[in-house]
């Protein structure tokens, strides 16, 4: 084998390599290896972000009315959903895309701030794809197993709120007060055993509340 040959070989078991040691690498070559099987169609309402919306396998069940692409991969915070957004966004040609995101980076060690910092980085990549397209934002949830980070929360939640309410076709979702009961204390029975992730009940609650955004055709 001559010699550019091989180094074009090498470097290209390099690339391979780390990818594969990339996080989340598997859960996106899954997703373009269900694209190249049945590609979704254009127009659809996009959702992604981390394992709420991964667990929310029956989501097209909540909205009839909506054709809906389900992209979130578990275990993602912010940054993942950044690194990935060539791959989970800008193929699928969506009218709208809804994040949830920002849960995990907490467990990270991320302030409100850096939080509020990724998302607004986020919508600016997606955005750069898509200038015109509806965009929403889903409030960090309060899972009772993440009580502690609850009020840095709430801060990014506000501050994402008001950043969001300055920009163009883009709107944010507040279903965090949704989640407690009259009493000011959280619904558990709204979560799986893990006191982390929503069953049906919870998400029957979020699509109460997230319909009205949704935008139609």
């Amino acid at each position: 084998m001559k010699k550019p040959a091989l180094i074009l070989l090498l470097l290209t078991a390099f690339v391979i390599v780390k990818g594969q040691n990339t996080p989340f690498y598997k859960d996106i070559q899954h997703f373009k290896k269900q694209d190249s099987i049945n590609f979704p169609p254009k127009k659809a309402i996009l959702f992604i972000g981390s394992s709420t919306f991964t667990n929310w396998k029956d989501v097209n069940a909540y909205f009839p009315a909506q054709t809906i692409i389900n992209r979130g991969f578990g275990g993602s915070s912010l940054p993942d959903v950044i690194r990935y957004v060539e791959d989970i966004v800008y193929p699928y040609h969506p009218r709208q895309v809804v994040i949830y995101c920002g849960e995990n980076d907490f467990t990270g060690g991320a302030s409100a701030d850096a939080v509020v910092e990724r998302v607004a980085q986020l919508l600016k990549l997606i955005r750069k794809k898509y200038p015109r397209i509806q965009v929403t934002y889903i409030s960090i949830k309060p899972s009772p197993s993440r009580e502690k980070y609850w009020s840095l929360m709430q801060e990014a939640n506000a501050k994402i709120a008001a950043m969001i309410s300055k920009m163009k076709r883009t709107s944010y979702i507040n279903t965090y007060d949704a989640m407690f009961n009259t009493d000011g204390k959280i619904m558990t029975d709204i979560f799986l055993s893990d006191n982390l992730h929503m069953n049906a009940k919870g998400y029957a609650i979020w699509a109460k509340i997230m319909e009205p955004y949704l935008i139609n055709r």
